[in-house]
């Protein structure tokens, strides 16, 4: 694999040779593969060293997930509205350079494990920065040329998201009720439909770099789309992703209100209480989906992993959730 990438990278970066090392694969991204490189440059524009991460195309995938070229894009399209991501440098849709579609993007140093950022304690500067990243990402509306591919608006985002869920969980042989009954209080407490926005549909703990305190890198772009910017709001506020430290609302790192006081001070946006409920119950009712297609990678036989035969082991805690959250009295109850 190294010599045909050596070889992409030099054509890429008009370079005289390319000499790659210590590769290896990194961890975490149970859709995608992420491998750490550092890579030596000489002659061109990007002569030098440089530490590089090369994601690749997964072996399966789940129906949700963005192929590699429209996460690129995204990426590219954050970067240029002044989010904290890292630098995306070159992609490419041959398979015979290293057995799958890929990109590459400069390495951001870090930590971003949910479990050990979560360890470090409260951080409501971190918090309160996390807000302004996703207004800004919010600040990206339709139309977008560079982002065509993402397709056509939903009338109804919320609609739109129950009818796909629900379609999902139809086409399991195992029938998961508490899901079912997530699904139809979404159906009796519908929301309004509001202003659509570009959406990066993971937004939270576990996917951005932190170091000493501070962000580093907002990372996984492969769930963007067109939704209401109350979805991302409520997904980092999930109680899935607070990775043990539930007191803590706003992804484990801080109360709400930082959190909320950064994207409403950055993008003139107030937030919804009402549509905060909704969609931290649909936030639930997702990831079980997602869960149940990541286990299903692995029994399939099509992707045999641990990692991903043990994420279909959380769907307790998520039905628990969502029976909390859709009891009288909601997260209060």
């Amino acid at each position: 694999m190294s010599g045909r990438l050596a070889a992409f990278i030099r054509e890429e970066a008009g370079a005289d040779t390319v000499t790659i090392a210590n590769e290896k694969r990194l961890a975490g991204g149970a859709i995608q593969e992420n491998r750490a490189l550092d890579v030596e440059i000489a002659g061109g524009p990007h002569a030098g060293s440089h530490a590089l991460v090369l994601r690749t195309e997964a072996k399966s995938s789940v129906p949700l997930s963005q192929p590699v070229a429209n996460q690129f894009a995204c990426l590219e399209r954050a970067r240029s509205v002044g989010m904290t991501v890292p630098e995306p440098l070159w992609r490419s849709d041959d398979p015979e350079i290293v057995g799958a579609p890929f990109y590459l993007m400069r390495r951001v140093e870090g930590e971003a494990l949910g479990n050990r950022v979560v360890r470090q304690g409260p951080n409501p500067s971190l918090a309160e920065r996390l807000g302004r990243e996703l207004a800004r990402l919010h600040g990206v509306v339709p139309p977008d040329d560079a982002l065509g591919f993402l397709g056509e608006l939903p009338a109804d985002p919320a609609a739109a998201g129950i009818a796909l869920y629900r379609g999902f969980l139809d086409a399991e042989a195992v029938p998961h009720p508490v899901i079912e009954w997530g699904l139809r209080w979404l159906d009796t407490h519908p929301v309004a439909p509001g202003e659509i926005v570009l959406c990066h549909h993971d937004f939270r703990t576990g996917n951005y770099m932190v170091q000493d305190g501070r962000l580093t890198g907002i990372l996984d772009w492969e769930f963007a789309g067109w939704a209401d910017p109350m979805e991302d709001v409520a997904w980092f506020c999930a109680r899935c992703w607070r990775f043990g430290a539930h007191a803590l609302e706003a992804g484990g790192i801080a109360d709400r209100a930082p959190f909320y006081a950064g994207y409403e001070a950055e993008s003139g946006r107030g937030i919804d209480p009402e549509k905060i409920r909704f969609y931290e119950v649909m936030a639930h009712v997702r990831w079980a989906v997602i869960a149940l297609h990541q286990c299903g990678r692995h029994l399939s036989g099509g992707e045999p992993d641990l990692e991903l035969a043990l994420i279909g082991r959380r769907l307790p805690e998520l039905e628990h959730e969502i029976l909390r959250l859709t009891a009288p009295g909601g997260r209060d109850a």
